[in-house]
């Protein structure tokens, strides 16, 4: 008798069948994916996911988790799936499963409270040591799960964008702090493996730069980077200062998302292009040959030159390649700043244009002003671009899931 249940007691994993009708899944995966947890003593700590009511025990987080495993299976068993489909599919699997087995263990958990009554003391010990197994298997899925549902970004995602900055106000304090945050962009892309390709760059005589564009290449790239569009704020005594005055400067970001199927052509009939004679340091070949050249994009009106190259030729190939950024630029933000303002005013928005971050250097700190807890120090290392910029960059994204979050469970709660 106690074996047999025993055997029933571990055989509730098994034998329970909770998906959809016609629909089946490997069952060693599930049971595989269960018995691997690391003990509890080795789990990172789920406080921060359960935070502002964000508990898996939550009513609307449940009706959210239901929804989504419903829309998953939907999806699952369609014959017709789009892109955009198995995009939806890929993003939903992952806490789908999670939220799945969270499932079993529950109704595990459930058997072992209908058998409260039993009397055997050997069976007793066995289901109170099943119990604190579940229990800590079930800590460590809810952190999971809502890791998952708060990482899980269901907007659409770009592996291409425009990046831009420029020195706001401060003068030439303004253009060398405009100088380390584009320095730790460039550290940031190199430190996440992605590519850079060079639009623009306007330096000054000390180092610093007035505006510089680049397009970033790389898989997610957009979904990390939009973090950062707005108002970068530095307090310190810049090195000209003979008082010791703390200074303020500011820096301004932008993050253009560029689609992959975005393109625009450059017709010989729209360009204008002048040739003239470079300018400035060179030695015996400046002013010696029209090397420099002009282009001009006659619809627009936007203005190129180069003179980088002895080549006439090549001036002018990189002098079209300038534009056409350029232009790209130009048509990407008209369109997504028309659909940013759809979109606030929809559902509103988490990212603020003015004053997102500040450098502090007089304290060694940093402090993003969007999230609680955004202050961190070691400002040499945040600007290397390196973990603790993608530290902070992850608290963004949690924190803006969780608006999400809240956006679309109330959205479910009024709907009804």
């Amino acid at each position: 008798m106690f074996l047999s249940r025993v055997c029933c007691l571990r055989g509730v994993i098994r034998n329970r069948n909770l998906l959809m009708p016609g629909v089946s899944v490997p069952k060693s995966r599930v049971i595989s994916s269960v018995i691997r947890f690391p003990p509890l003593a080795q789990q990172h700590p789920v406080g921060q996911q359960t935070q502002d009511g964000f508990q898996i025990a939550d009513e609307n987080i449940q009706k959210y988790l239901e929804n989504i495993r419903l829309e998953y299976y939907s999806l699952k068993v369609s014959d017709q799936l789009n892109k955009q489909d198995i995009k939806r599919l890929a993003l939903l699997s992952h806490v789908v499963e999670m939220y799945e087995q969270r499932r079993i263990i529950m109704d595990n958990l459930n058997s072992l409270q209908e058998m409260n009554s039993e009397k055997d003391e050997d069976m007793l010990q066995l289901m109170k040591e099943e119990k604190e197994a579940y229990t800590n298997i079930l800590t460590k899925l809810d952190g999971e799960i809502m890791d998952g549902i708060l990482l899980m970004d269901d907007e659409e995602d770009f592996n291409s964008l425009i990046l831009e900055v420029v020195a706001g106000v401060g003068g030439q304090e303004a253009m060398l702090f405009t100088r380390e945050i584009f320095d730790m962009y460039c550290g940031f892309i190199d430190h996440k493996g992605w590519e850079i390709e060079v639009i623009e760059t306007e330096d000054t005589e000390l180092g610093g730069i007035r505006h510089a564009s680049i397009v970033v290449h790389g898989r997610d790239a957009y979904r990390y980077l939009k973090f950062e569009a707005g108002v970068h704020r530095v307090q310190r005594v810049p090195s000209t200062e003979k008082s010791a005055r703390i200074h303020t400067s500011t820096a301004t970001v932008s993050v253009i998302p560029r689609p992959d199927e975005f393109k625009i052509e450059l017709k010989d009939k729209d360009l204008k292009i002048e040739t003239k004679r470079a300018s400035g340091a060179g030695g015996q070949h400046v002013n010696t040959t029209d090397s420099a050249v002009r282009i001009v994009h006659i619809p627009s009106g936007v203005a190129v030159e180069c003179q980088t190259e002895r080549s006439q030729g090549k001036n002018k190939e990189i002098a079209k390649q300038k534009l056409l950024a350029k232009l790209t630029q130009q048509e990407l933000e008209s369109k997504f700043n028309a659909t940013q303002s759809m979109k606030k005013s929809q559902v509103g928005s988490s990212l603020r244009n003015e004053k997102i971050r500040t450098y502090n250097y007089n304290q060694d700190r940093i402090t993003d002003h969007r999230i609680d807890g955004g202050t961190t120090h070691n400002l040499k290392a945040f600007l290397e671009g390196g973990p603790q910029l993608e530290d902070m960059i992850a608290k963004l994204q949690t924190m803006h899931r969780q608006k999400q979050l809240m956006d679309i469970i109330n959205s479910t709660i009024e709907a009804k």
